[in-house]
C-alpha cells in the first residue's frame, strides 16, 4: 500500500452511500458490530428524511446529498456503495480516484463493460476492493461443500436451480429500480448470488443457453427464465425462474449425484439423502466456523491481515454469466476464461 493507506488506522472511517435496505443494514447493524474498528464518518443519500430517520440525533456523522462533495471533502478510508447498480461504476471510479477503499454491493456493475473497467481499475491499484458476496461463506453452503467433499452425493452429475417468486419485487423490497429491466429483476438481484456461489463451489460456468421472457411493459424486468448452464467439468445446471405464479417462493439448488442428492432450499435449509424422496435435513450448526460478516473480512484486509474477500475480479466473473443469461436468446454462448488479474 502507499503511504496514505499504510498509515495506522485506529478506526476505519466509513462512508455509506445509499440508504436502501443494504445501506440501512450497514449503518444500523453491521458497522455497530465493530465499534473498535469502524467509525461512521459520513452518509450520503438525496433523501434527507431517510438520513434523519436512520441517524436520528447521532452526532459526528457528516451528511450529504451529493457523493462527489462527500468524496472531495475527504476524511474517508472506506466507501460502502449501496446505490442502485447503474451508479456503481461512477461512484467506485470516483472513490478510487480519491484513494478510497471500496466495498460494493452486488452486482458489481450495470453492464459487462462497466464491470470489466472496474475490475481492471481495481487490479491496477493497491486499494482494497470487495463485492458484498457472502453466500459462499454462509454455514449451510460451507456444510454443503463439506458434504460434497465427503462424497455424500457421490460424483455430481447434474444440478437444478430454482428461482421462483410469486411476487416480484418481494414485499420488503419495494423501491424504484428493482423491478426495472435496466437494473432489476430476479436474475440480477437474486441469481447473481447463486451464480457466484456455484462458481466458488463447483468451478467455472463455461457455456449456457437461455430463454428469458418479459412482460409487455418494456420498462419491467423478466418474468420467466429457462436456461441450461454447463460447468467447465461438463456438469449441466438447469435453471428455472419465474414470477407471478401461485405458490410459495422457492430459491433453491438441488445437486444430483451418482450416490445421492443434496438440496439447499430457500438459502438456509440443507437436506441430504440417497434420493429426492428420502431427503433429511442436515444440521448446519455443528462447529463449522463461518468467517462472516463480510465487513469483518474487509476490516482485516484494510489492516493488512489475512482476509477472505471477494474482489472486483470475482464480481466481473459473476457478471459474465449474468449478462450472458439475460442476452442468450436461445443460442449457446461460450464464456471466456475467468478474469484473475489480482495483485
Amino acid at each position: 500500500m502507499n503511504e496514505e493507506t499504510e498509515r495506522s488506522m485506529d478506526k476505519i472511517r466509513l462512508a455509506v452511500i445509499g440508504l436502501g435496505v443494504m445501506g440501512r443494514n450497514m449503518i444500523v447493524q453491521k458497522a455497530p458490530g465493530f465499534p473498535e474498528a469502524i467509525e461512521l464518518a459520513a452518509v450520503c443519500d438525496p433523501n434527507a428524511a431517510a438520513i434523519d430517520n436512520i441517524l436520528g440525533s447521532a452526532g459526528g456523522v457528516r451528511t450529504y446529498a451529493d457523493y462527489r462533495i462527500m468524496l472531495d471533502e475527504g476524511g474517508i478510508d472506506l466507501l460502502y456503495i449501496a446505490v442502485p447498480p447503474a451508479m456503481h461504476h461512477e461512484v467506485a471510479t470516483a472513490a478510487f480516484e480519491k484513494n478510497i477503499h471500496v466495498f460494493c454491493e452486488k452486482p458489481l456493475a450495470n453492464s459487462l463493460e462497466e464491470a470489466r473497467e472496474m475490475a481492471e481499475l481495481a487490479a491496477g491499484s493497491e486499494l482494497v476492493n470487495a463485492v458484498h458476496f457472502s453466500f459462499p461463506l454462509d454455514p449451510p453452503v460451507l456444510k454443503l461443500k463439506q458434504l460434497l467433499e465427503d462424497g455424500a452425493a457421490g460424483t455430481v452429475e447434474r444440478i437444478e436451480l430454482f428461482l421462483q417468486f410469486p411476487q416480484w419485487p418481494r414485499a420488503w423490497q419495494q423501491n424504484g429500480w428493482v423491478a426495472t429491466r435496466e437494473q432489476g429483476g430476479f436474475l440480477l438481484e437474486v441469481g447473481i448470488h447463486w451464480i457466484h456461489m456455484i462458481q466458488q463451489i463447483f468451478g467455472r460456468i463455461a457455456r449456457l443457453s437461455s430463454e428469458v421472457s418479459y412482460p409487455a411493459d418494456s420498462a419491467l424486468s423478466e418474468n420467466r427464465a429457462e436456461a441450461t448452464l454447463t460447468l467447465e467439468s461438463g456438469i449441466p445446471i438447469a435453471l428455472s425462474g419465474s414470477t407471478g405464479l401461485p405458490g410459495e417462493e422457492r430459491v433453491s439448488m438441488v445437486v444430483h449425484g451418482s450416490q445421492g442428492v443434496i438440496a439447499l432450499e430457500n438459502w438456509q435449509h440443507l437436506y441430504s439423502g440417497v434420493s429426492v424422496d428420502s431427503l433429511q435435513e442436515v444440521d448446519t450448526d455443528d462447529g463449522i466456523a463461518s468467517p462472516l460478516p463480510m465487513l469483518k473480512q474487509v476490516i482485516a484486509a484494510l489492516r493488512g491481515e489475512d482476509a477472505l474477500v471477494y474482489d472486483f475480479a470475482d464480481g466481473y466473473n459473476a457478471q459474465v454469466v449474468l449478462e450472458a443469461l439475460r442476452q442468450s436468446a436461445g443460442s449457446t454462448v461460450e464464456l471466456g476464461p475467468l478474469y484473475i488479474a489480482r495483485r
